[in-house]
């Protein structure tokens, strides 16, 4: 068989929201599916294509831009973010109602957040808690799943939902501490710490693989690594490993003055995530099963 037929066997995957993340989904698939990209900035074009993709330009917060999505590929891995207002996710919508055109589309993994939950107080719970967001951001994630899952059951595509907490990679812009460190950041004290969950890029996007080939029809699972730590000792475990001085302790009260609104809400919110489902279900071991591997590789 010609290259050109052996090309036309493979399954076409198509990801929306080919940022860092999709790059190394791109990187783990290029030999075996055929991947589409969709993008809004027509100058990453030439760098979709020499990572492997089919770049195809357009913009889900302009539908008539979608066309046909749905007829192009076998699976769709959506990393898209929702806008940054309001209290719904209008390009979850709008690729929805492009891939409902096509009809060719078998399988959707999504890449959500752990923000979903709000704060638990330091709860450990698996994906049968409910959700209850307390941001705007993590309201418009709710709405997206809530279309997704709608849509699942709809349509008969099998849905995954990946809920992601937060995503460090040496080689990730911004996704290594030492920067934070580096500008002596302070973090919460110890009595008023919270747990954060965390799992490096190589490891999500091994999830996000795993979940197109293994994921359960309209399922949620947690895509953590086996981290147990609160976050001010995740600071200190960077700063050992980088060599650097330890952040500052400061107390709550403290916080709300000297920390952005953005930061603060991070640290408003404690969980701890069992991700049996990610084990048990995908099958997937993880390369870097705690953050104390994964920061060691710099």
């Amino acid at each position: 068989m010609t290259a050109a037929g052996t090309r036309l066997r493979h399954p076409t995957l198509l990801i929306v929201g080919c940022g860092d993340v999709g790059l190394r989904v791109l990187r783990l698939l290029r030999r075996r599916w055929r991947v589409l990209a969709l993008t809004s900035t027509p100058s990453r074009c030439a760098e979709l294509r020499a990572a492997g993709a089919v770049p195809l330009w357009g913009n889900l917060d302009e539908p008539a831009t979608l066309g046909r999505l749905g007829g192009l590929a076998d699976a769709v891995l959506h990393l898209a973010p929702p806008p940054a207002a309001g209290h719904d996710d209008p390009r979850t919508r709008h690729l929805l109602q492009a891939l409902s055109r096509g009809g060719r589309v078998q399988r959707l993994v999504y890449g959500s957040t752990t923000g979903v939950y709000g704060d638990c107080q330091g709860a450990r719970f698996d994906e049968t808690r409910a959700v209850a967001p307390s941001t705007p951001r993590a309201m418009r994630r709710v709405d997206a799943e809530a279309q997704l899952r709608w849509y699942g059951r709809r349509s008969g595509v099998s849905v995954t939902i990946l809920r992601i907490p937060g995503i460090y990679a040496g080689d990730r812009p911004g996704g290594h501490p030492r920067e934070r460190l580096a500008r002596g950041t302070p973090v919460l004290a110890a009595e008023d710490d919270v747990f954060t969950n965390h799992i490096h890029a190589d490891d999500l996007a091994r999830a996000c693989v795993a979940a197109l080939h293994r994921g359960l029809p309209q399922r949620v699972l947690h895509a953590s690594d086996d981290t147990e730590m609160k976050m001010g000792d995740y600071f200190d475990l960077a700063a050992t490993l980088c060599g650097l001085p330890r952040p500052p302790r400061i107390t709550r009260e403290a916080a709300r003055s000297e920390l952005p609104p953005t930061m603060l809400s991070f640290m408003s919110e404690s969980r701890r995530l069992i991700n049996r489902r990610l084990h048990e279900e995908l099958r997937l071991k993880l390369r870097y099963p705690t953050v104390r591997e994964g920061l060691a590789t710099g």
